[in-house]
């Protein structure tokens, strides 16, 4: 959408630290950001957790619902950049890459150039939500995106599944070592509801 101020510097006041190269990549990506028709999308510019990049950060939601279900960013240091699904508190890449990886070199505008086409494309890419009832109730949920069926968060609550469920899941092997129940041995959805 129009106005969203994407990419503001996380904390103004820390602008100082960042260096001309990181300064222009994160003023061309604001620039080239400003003219995406798409849904709102919480983003800032700042530093991961070791301060090892600079990153451009993008979080996708179901706003109604406010949940966070992805992270995707990208982490550049000096003419390249690598970005991806990342941890969503520490903001680092995955030690493996998902199929939203990407990778550039070249100057701060290029790079820019690169981010930018790389997150409007995921920001285009249709948000659904699966669920599942038993007497009324939603007791499982699975968001994903439409269009290549990559799964992005998923909830299972015991409580409200119908009896036994969890077990004949667990047998199965739907259960991961923590006792999270995935919502793939639960077939198909009683709902799908577009969220993006």
């Amino acid at each position: 959408m129009l106005g969203n101020p994407w990419f503001e510097i996380d904390d103004p006041e820390n602008e100082f630290e960042f260096n001309e190269a990181e300064l222009a990549f994160a003023a061309q990506l604001r620039e080239v950001a400003g003219f995406w028709a798409v849904a709102y999308a919480h983003s800032w510019v700042g530093r991961p957790e070791d301060d090892s990049s600079l990153l451009a950060f993008v979080s996708l939601s179901d706003e109604s619902s406010r949940l966070s279900l992805v992270d995707i960013g990208v982490h550049v240091v000096g003419s390249t950049m690598r970005g991806d699904q990342l941890h969503n508190q520490l903001y680092f890449l995955p030690d493996r890459p998902t199929s939203l990886a990407t990778e550039a070199s070249g100057s701060p505008q290029q790079l820019a150039d690169h981010a930018a086409q790389w997150f409007e494309a995921i920001l285009r890419k249709p948000i659904v939500r699966y669920e599942w009832e038993h007497n009324g109730r939603v007791y499982a949920g699975r968001y994903l995106f439409a269009d290549s069926g990559q799964g992005l968060s998923q909830s299972y609550n015991r409580l409200l599944a119908p009896d036994g469920q969890a077990e004949s899941l667990s047998a199965d092997g739907h259960v991961t070592g923590k006792g999270w129940v995935r919502t793939s041995g639960l077939g198909r959805p009683d709902r799908i509801v577009p969220i993006r």
